[in-house]
């Protein structure tokens, strides 16, 4: 049976010389913790404020409106979250190298974050929120990009032949950043 903890404030815990799992925290907030794992572990309408949470891996996980403020999230790996209901909010992040590998991530916020280098590969990012983020180097491939607004977010090389981006919203500067593959030249 999962541990409960509801309603508390964890500040600065290193979980990773904790070997707890199945665990259950509700309206919980993390502050300067550092996770190494979270395995059969699940999140409902928690924050995560400056946390490192680099290399996380997330098997068998739930995480249902959780939110990161200023977090570092390096190598991230959500392949393992369980899908139904995941809710996912990012502010001031750092997501290099992270991978959300055939996520179901709609309606899901990214704001001010830096996400180098991320996997979306056949991702669900309906509805998702981009705000002034730099997706450099990030692979979209058979991804769901649909009503995604890119017009504050930069770097992203996205091909339409394989993505699906319907209604999706660019501005007209970042043409290039759709064309890529052709080769063409847009001035």
């Amino acid at each position: 049976m999962a541990k409960l903890k509801q309603k508390e404030q964890l500040r600065s815990i290193d979980f990773s010389s904790q070997k707890e799992e199945r665990e259950r925290f509700d309206n919980c907030e993390f502050i300067n913790c550092v996770f190494p794992g979270l395995n059969d572990i699940s999140f409902s309408d928690c924050d995560f404020k400056n946390c490192d949470l680099s290399n996380l891996k997330t098997m068998n996980s739930r995480l249902q409106n959780v939110a990161f403020y200023d977090c570092k999230l390096l190598g991230l790996n959500f392949s393992g979250a369980i899908d139904f209901a995941l809710e996912l909010h990012f502010e001031n992040c750092v997501l290099d190298y992270a991978s959300f590998d055939r996520k179901k991530l709609n309606k899901s916020t990214f704001k001010n974050c830096r996400i180098n280098n991320v996997n979306f590969t056949q991702a669900d990012l309906s509805k998702c929120t981009f705000t002034n983020c730099d997706l450099f180097e990030s692979l979209f491939d058979t991804t769901n990009l649909s009503t995604v607004d890119f017009t504050t977010s930069k770097n992203f090389l996205i091909d339409p032949e394989l993505n699906n981006i319907k209604k999706a919203k660019f501005l007209r500067q970042d043409l290039e950043n759709l064309l890529y593959r052709h080769d063409i030249i847009v001035e």
